[in-house]
């Protein structure tokens, strides 16, 4: 089906935009992130919160399929989550660190060594916190749609110059991520999707998050992807995100990914000391990056500490939030590239 006629079908049959007046916490909470697919900001979300490992609210919006009028179940719709996959995988870093299968301060090239030298060295830790000096994607490549293994994809910079000298700059990207997990995979003698399941999804019961190429997706439960246009939504374009599972690249659902926080704040899997390492924000010249190993390390609008992460690819946007001092997670997933609703979702989660 034309996904421009689905937009203006469901247009005259979408829900209607709830007014705010006299609405307070949860019902305010639940009436904007209605409005915002009945706004058209959205096709569909899924949003999972827990307080003190209880479920306050658990809910979908929209649709997973615009063009079969899918609604979206948050306990089995199953999203891209983007940049969420770094936390997944710091966490399986964190693990490789207790089993001394790595060494944070390692040189990357003790576990791959058949990547060309560079002008200067760099360690796991420069990768996963993003200040090693890798470039970023140039062009399109962040919508590749290539079946490349992880190695095989450092063909597309592996010969490109460092940007800066390690531990002194900062670069967000995801070949750092890519190279983290082919370091990890050199290491552990393990493909890496298969160690993460092994080590961290499994214990953690997130039975619902897959690597794009698992044989075990329920095909049925994956939400279509869609881009924003000016008049509606269509769909995206095709990509393999495979090769960059670690940085990006794994599906999950908005309850299984509360189950990642849960997790962070129980500091289950790894020793307390080694949790506290991946979750401190690294320094560059003496200034933090907000950045830990995998985790975003900041503060909100009202000055609540957070570790999470922001996530945005091609036909997804995600919101991963885990408050220590509050021991709230607030997981949300859209199934849609950047629909620009950041300061939207902000807004929204002040209200918690």
């Amino acid at each position: 089906m034309n996904p421009f006629f689905s937009y203006f079908k469901n247009l005259f049959n979408s829900n209607q935009v709830k007014s705010l007046d006299n609405l307070y916490g949860f019902k305010r909470y639940d009436a904007m992130l209605h409005n915002l697919v009945a706004d058209k900001k959205v096709p569909g979300l899924a949003v999972t919160i827990l307080k003190q490992g209880k479920m306050l609210l658990e809910r979908g919006y929209g649709y997973a399929s615009l063009e079969e009028k899918v609604k979206v179940t948050p306990e089995e719709a199953v999203f891209r989550i983007a940049s969420i996959s770094k936390c997944i995988t710091g966490i399986a870093l964190a693990k490789m660190v207790e089993e001394m299968i790595v060494d944070l301060d390692a040189s990357f090239y003790d576990y791959v060594p058949y990547y060309p030298k560079k002008e200067f060295d760099f360690t796991l830790r420069h990768l996963a916190s993003h200040t090693a000096g890798i470039r970023g994607y140039r062009g399109k490549e962040y919508a590749l749609n290539k079946p490349y293994s992880i190695k095989e994809s450092i063909q597309a910079f592996k010969d490109d110059p460092l940007v800066f000298e390690p531990g002194k700059g900062y670069l967000y990207n995801s070949f750092d991520f890519v190279l983290l997990s082919l370091a990890m995979q050199e290491a552990s003698g393990i493909v890496f999707e298969e160690y993460v399941k092994e080590k961290v999804l499994d214990p953690l019961g997130m039975m619902n998050t897959f690597s794009p190429q698992s044989s075990k997706m329920k095909l049925k439960n994956i939400v279509e992807c869609y881009s924003k246009t000016a008049i509606g939504f269509k769909n995206s374009v095709p990509v393999n995100n495979y090769f960059k599972l670690a940085g990006g690249g794994y599906l999950s659902t908005s309850r299984d990914i509360s189950k990642l926080g849960q997790a962070i704040l129980e500091k289950k899997l790894v020793r307390p000391e080694i949790w506290d390492e991946i979750l401190a924000s690294q320094t560059v010249n003496g200034k933090p990056t907000y950045y830990g190993l995998g985790f975003q390390v900041s503060q909100d609008g009202l000055g609540r500490h957070y570790v999470g992460h922001v996530g945005n690819s091609v036909g997804a946007y995600s919101n991963f939030f885990v408050y220590p001092k509050e021991e709230m997670v607030i997981s949300i997933l859209i199934n849609c590239t950047d629909p620009k609703v950041q300061e939207d979702l902000e807004n929204i989660q002040n209200l918690m």
